[in-house]
């Protein structure tokens, strides 16, 4: 379970680190953050994946994503006696992204590359991963830390306290969660990568007359419903088989008085339909209306 998670210069965010329980609910005005909150959740996933840099090229790159507020703000405009206004940094411009689970804990940190005045490469605007670690418990100390990556070199610790180089050539837009993870050299960091690939972000999930949901879907095993939820069909199918169709049953009966849910299996592919009351035959997933739909969604990810 997450215990706490950190975010510096990132958009609205300056610097915060909140603490987390098994439910958490964040609320607060429009343009408090709230949805950078949670973008930042969604690129420590990207770590995991080794999609960190394309990610934020997406969102408009490093420059956009910075923090958009002076470095330091004065007593006077705190108090709100002076407008807010631009000065020359002193520090280095970098993002800074990490959180604590009960178990281990992991950050990074990217900056801009040395800008060459020679140099004509199409990817000098890059952000580099400047830094990553990884240590054990709920807060970094030095005699916590398990894996350190500085620029290229990534170091881990061994039982008896030794620091062993695992690689010095480690490319700056690679993280070491996807380049240096194994049961070998640093099993906490491929149990930590595992783990993190296991976050699912259901934002996204669509009820429109096109969504995934509504297509049948090849089907396999699904303890976990995708992203998008275009295997919804087989996340059903799979609570059925484990065991916890009366569970399922329950709900669909007490939200939808007298109607039930079947996943249909031709040749593979997989598809929702429902039995309302009332009706001569079940409806498919694309008939569904919109709040049944979502409501069906809620179901995998409880």
């Amino acid at each position: 379970m997450l215990c706490s998670l950190a975010v510096s210069s990132y958009r609205s965010l300056r610097e915060i680190v909140i603490p987390l329980k098994q439910l958490n609910l964040v609320t607060g005005p429009n343009g408090s953050g709230k949805s950078n909150l949670y973008r930042d959740l969604r690129l420590l996933a990207e770590t995991a994946q080794g999609r960190v840099i394309p990610s934020l090229a997406r969102e408009g790159g490093l420059q956009s994503t910075l923090w958009a507020g002076p470095e330091s703000f004065s007593r006077s405009v705190l108090r709100g006696e002076h407008p807010v206004q631009g000065t020359s940094r002193q520090r280095p411009i970098s993002l800074r992204l990490g959180f604590a689970g009960d178990e281990f804990g992991y950050s990074i940190e990217l900056g801009l590359p040395p800008q060459a005045k020679e140099s004509r490469s199409a990817f000098r605007h890059d952000p580099e991963i400047k830094r990553e670690c990884l240590w054990s418990g709920e807060v970094l100390r030095q005699a916590t830390l398990l894996v350190d990556r500085r620029g290229s070199v990534v170091k881990v610790r061994s039982d008896d306290g030794r620091w062993t180089i695992v690689t010095s050539g480690l490319s700056t837009f690679d993280s070491m969660m996807t380049h240096c993870a194994d049961r070998r050299n640093a099993p906490e960091m491929l149990t930590l990568r595992e783990h993190i690939r296991g976050w699912r972000f259901y934002d996204q999930l669509r009820t429109d007359a096109s969504a995934p949901a509504r297509l049948p879907q090849i089907g396999t095993h699904t303890p976990v419903l995708g992203h998008d939820g275009a295997d919804l069909a087989a996340a059903l199918q799979t609570i059925v088989e484990i065991g916890e169709s009366d569970a399922l049953n329950e709900s669909i009966a007490d939200a939808f008085a007298g109607s039930s849910v079947q996943v249909t299996n031709n040749d593979g592919w997989f598809e929702v339909q429902m039995q309302e009351h009332g009706l001569l035959r079940r409806l498919k997933a694309a008939e569904l209306s919109d709040g049944t739909l979502r409501y069906l969604l809620w179901w995998p990810r409880c």
